[in-house]
């Protein structure tokens, strides 16, 4: 099989996420111990205790996802001697799941990709004001209807509105100024939608609305440490393979304001023969966008102890 490793984004973490790794392995522990140290904070405790609006919380919700996603990539190699950079021909990342990707990928260390999304989630919390920006899916409707729809609704000086995440045929996200996202949730009908449904988002991501964040992780991105990947990382700006440290720093970057475009990461990915995608960390979401799409593609997720042992008999036939 020609396999790609792939990391969730924002809306998979859930209260105890990561307590049954901890409790059967010392090298997830590990993990969770290093980014409480690099955070200065207990996020281990919040990840399995809760409250859950206090995971919820950006700048907590996206370490946590890299925490969780990165537990498992130490479980595979320390206890059962599978270095995914061994088994990936591409890692690719949804949204804050590419930070992930790039430190599998050995871009960045464990500690530095931890304050990284700590930083950024900040940075994007702080770049509009709570209340004036949001997030609608699209349900139904093509991608190229969406962006009619997006258009439509953007007031030039006043409201934007762009398709933010290009999900999968027939999902993608809208974001911007929150009269632009009422109307679009009002109209989508009228672009082929079945649906238009306001998301429980605090901000508008990957929107032109977060070029204050894009600009914070511009200075911060450059004060760390980066190396060559291992494996070619897909950007979500691109979607397709980067074999190079700045120009991942770059699209990082250039991340926060831009669309993540992840069917066409998908349809990139089967082009170059990758027949088995392994969504490694909290939930399944990707695993289910890309089977809608390429149901001819073998999907597996492992988050859990008994998926991780499944996957590593997998990994080792």
């Amino acid at each position: 099989m020609t396999n790609a490793f792939v990391f969730p984004g924002q809306g998979s973490q859930f209260v105890g996420m990561g307590k049954g790794l901890a409790d059967n392995f010392t090298s997830a522990k590990d993990v969770f111990n290093e980014v409480n140290d690099a955070l200065n904070q207990n996020l281990f405790k919040l990840m399995t205790e809760g409250p859950e609006a206090e995971l919820t919380l950006t700048s907590n919700a996206q370490p946590a996802l890299m925490a969780h996603s990165l537990a498992v990539v130490n479980v595979l190699k320390k206890e059962f001697n599978i270095d995914i950079t061994n088994h990936a021909s591409f890692v690719a990342g949804h949204s804050l799941g590419e930070y992930s990707a790039a430190c599998a990928a050995g871009v960045f260390s464990l500690a530095d990709t931890a304050r990284l999304l700590r930083t950024r989630g900040d940075a994007m919390q702080k770049a509009v004001p709570v209340g004036v920006g949001g997030m609608a899916a699209v349900i139904g409707a093509s991608y190229q209807n969406v962006v009619a729809l997006a258009e439509t609704c953007t007031e030039n000086g006043k409201y934007v509105c762009v398709a933010a995440n290009d999900n999968a045929d027939g999902q993608v996200v809208l974001s911007g100024h929150m009269p632009a996202i009422d109307k679009a949730v009002e109209i989508a009908s009228e672009f082929g939608a079945k649906r238009c449904i306001k998301l429980p988002v605090s901000a508008p991501f990957h929107s032109p609305l977060m070029q204050p964040a894009a600009e914070v992780m511009a200075q911060a991105l450059q004060q760390v440490s980066a190396y060559e990947p291992i494996v070619p990382l897909i950007s979500n700006v691109t979607a397709c393979a980067v074999n190079s440290k700045d120009q991942i720093i770059q699209n990082l970057i250039s991340q926060v304001t831009g669309s993540v475009r992840w069917r066409e990461t998908a349809n990139w990915l089967k082009d170059q023969g990758v027949n088995q995608i392994i969504e490694l960390g909290a939930g399944k979401v990707l695993s289910g966008i890309i089977k809608r799409s390429h149901k001819e593609i073998n999907t597996i997720s492992a988050g859990n102890v008994a998926e991780i042992e499944e996957l590593a008999k997998i990994l080792s036939e």
